[in-house]
């Protein structure tokens, strides 16, 4: 059999260790594999490059994505979906393998609706926003990537006595914020799900002043909302001006993590399964420490909710 990859969407650290998975796995079984470049774009522009065992000769520890990723907003026309079917079959494509988050998932949902080629989903996203699996890879990485920052930023807080904002992505899911915030001890975290009382914090804050702390660290996630609205809010109402950091695309960067390494290892292996298996149009996961697939329509239908408890807990501990 030929196997195709692509890596689509927003990049993840552990993309290139997905990718290296299934390489290697494949080639190991039998099978040849070949990679689109820049996503579905890649597909329609016929781009394409055969893949081997040296291909993929380091790059489980490299962030990012060596086949790059682009987004394709022409794949939501059916039309070009269909035209990328036809690349698929002249390159004697048996199987496609999209590696990213719900855009990608989407993107190979509806060319499996519409040409019955089989697909597998891969899921790879910072923002850990898929909800039929507990973890996608990329989030464990970006998550210890802002804990590395906000450790940095506690001692100049410490140093000088002062209210650190710090803003990290998640336009639709707090995650991101949630886990780095209870990790790295924040006073405050905001999240969109859940709304928040600016008059309630401002109180929170001078109240542990007249206790005797001077540093406190608010952990607001983009889609909460500006983090320079927020903070001239803030101001107005206490008084206290607040520092400002935002990490931005850091987060995305730098070598992916044991346990991105892994997912991203044990997943590919899942994928290469379901094709070698016959099984096309799945979503690989995992659920506590068990790997599975299922129907990518399922998948991509299961909306990710905020973890309450834990929001909850974190509020109690801070």
């Amino acid at each position: 059999m030929k196997i195709a990859i692509l890596t689509s969407g927003g990049d993840a650290p552990g993309m290139n260790a997905a990718v290296r998975g299934v390489v290697r796995y494949a080639l190991s079984q039998g099978h040849e594999v070949i990679g689109y470049m820049r996503g579905y774009q890649g597909i329609l522009e016929g781009d394409s490059e055969p893949l081997v065992a040296t291909s993929v000769s380091n790059m489980i520890g490299q962030g990012g994505t060596f086949l790059q990723s682009d987004r394709c907003p022409e794949f939501l026309e059916k039309e070009c979906r269909l035209r990328a079917f036809e690349q698929l079959k002249a390159d004697k494509v048996d199987a496609l393998i999209a590696i990213g988050g719900d855009g990608t998932f989407r993107g190979a949902r509806d060319l499996y609706v519409d040409t019955g080629f089989p697909v597998i989903g891969i899921p790879a996203t910072i923002d850990n926003d898929m909800g039929y699996t507990d973890f996608t890879i990329g989030f464990d990485t970006a998550v210890n990537n802002v804990l590395n920052a906000i450790n940095c930023l506690r001692d100049t807080m410490h140093s000088h006595n002062k209210i650190t904002v710090v803003e990290v992505m998640g336009r639709k899911c707090g995650n991101i914020a949630l886990a780095s915030g209870i990790s790295g001890g924040a006073e405050f975290i905001l999240v969109p799900e859940i709304p928040f009382n600016i008059n309630q914090i401002v109180d929170e804050v001078k109240n542990s002043q007249r206790k005797g702390k001077r540093s406190n660290l608010i952990v607001l996630a983009e889609g909460a909302g500006k983090m320079e609205d927020f903070c001239v809010a803030f101001e107005m109402l206490s008084g206290i001006k607040p520092r400002q950091t935002r990490l931005g695309f850091i987060q995305r960067g730098g070598s992916p993590t044991y346990r991105d390494r892994l997912l991203a290892c044990r997943l590919a292996k899942q994928a290469v399964d379901c094709v070698l298996e016959g099984r096309g149009n799945r979503a690989v996961g995992i659920h506590g420490t068990e790997y599975f697939d299922m129907d990518i329509e399922e998948a991509v239908n299961i909306k990710r909710k905020i973890d309450t408890d834990l929001y909850n807990f974190a509020e109690l501990l801070n």
